[in-house]
């Protein structure tokens, strides 16, 4: 098996509510803050509570969805005064947290969001770099008791438009279903473990253990479906119950995705794919009533931290 000495990781941004409304991350978060988690190791912990007005206010955002500005055109677009608080949010957090694509970006950046959608925990990222997904292997190893998945959005990074693409490393961690404005306990609790799962590897990983390399399964994405529609641009069906709540369960032609209002079937076309995201809330201003994934295998190599 390849092995890889990789460079030591100094730091880790620990964030919650990009969105407002998914309380989560927000109160994960606040609990290490309370709990004073300032380093674990030689890697120091920052925290970070990303969009406090959307948060305060209970809602997704408050003028534009704050993770999608951290493309390298909006970071860089001028300040004026009609610009929307949360694209001046986001080049905050590139300047405290990156800058995106520098050297002096954090080495690690996570994300806590909520999904509406039956997902189970995910990570989402974008580049296939072995530190993430050795994380999401051990993860996924130690969290046996739920099914622990991956999607990868094949997008170049300066159009990666989340906010865990400011990091040198980074992802997003995603767990549902829940409601917006809602905080449960077993979602929580989850995504507590998966934080301190993420921490306890850290440590290990700059005390010098040696991860063995393997492999893993994630979801990348293909394309999205949208709603039917009238002419006026207005919905005219819902997920079909056979898919509701089936995030990940393939998708083969013929199998029912959506049902009108007015009682009739309408069938998937098309190649064997995986949907998730299906009738997430807040896909519905975008447009998106489901993605859907291809299913693939990713090998990478044994590493240690590299020494001096």
């Amino acid at each position: 098996m390849e092995h890889a000495s990789v460079p030591p990781l100094f730091n880790v941004a620990i964030c919650g509510g990009t969105h407002g409304n998914e309380l989560t991350g927000v109160y994960v978060v606040r609990e290490l803050q309370k709990q004073k988690m300032e380093k674990v190791g030689s890697v120091s912990i920052t925290t970070v509570e990303t969009n406090p007005r959307a948060v305060a206010a209970g809602r997704r955002y408050t003028e534009m969805d704050l993770n999608r500005c951290f493309t390298d055109v909006l970071l860089s677009s001028p300040i004026t005064e009609s610009t929307p608080y949360e694209l001046r949010r986001a080049q905050e957090l590139n300047a405290q947290l990156g800058p995106k694509g520098s050297a002096e970006a954090v080495d690690l950046l996570i994300d806590l969001h909520n999904t509406t959608s039956n997902m189970g925990l995910c990570f989402i990222f974008y580049s296939l770099d072995w530190i993430t997904l050795h994380i999401y292997k051990y993860i996924q190893n130690k969290m046996s008791s739920m099914p622990v998945r991956a999607i990868q959005l094949d997008i170049p990074i300066s159009n990666a438009y989340s906010l865990e693409s400011v990091g040198k490393h980074g992802f997003a961690i995603e767990v549902g279903p829940q409601p917006n404005g809602v905080v449960r306990a077993d979602v929580f609790n989850m995504v507590k473990e998966a934080v301190d799962l993420t921490l306890a590897w850290l440590q290990e990983f700059s005390s010098g253990h040696t991860f063995e390399g393997g492999t893993v399964e994630a979801y990348t994405l293909v394309k999205s479906v949208d709603y039917p529609r009238d002419s006026a641009g207005k919905i005219t069906a819902a997920i079909h119950q056979d898919l509701q709540d089936n995030d990940f369960k393939l998708l083969r032609s013929g199998d029912p995705i959506f049902l009108t209002f007015s009682g009739e079937t309408l069938k998937y076309e098309g190649e064997d794919l995986y949907p998730f995201f299906v009738n997430e809330c807040a896909y519905y201003e975008k447009k998106i009533a489901f993605h859907l994934a291809q299913k693939k295998t990713y090998s990478f190599p044994s590493i240690c931290v590299k020494k001096d």
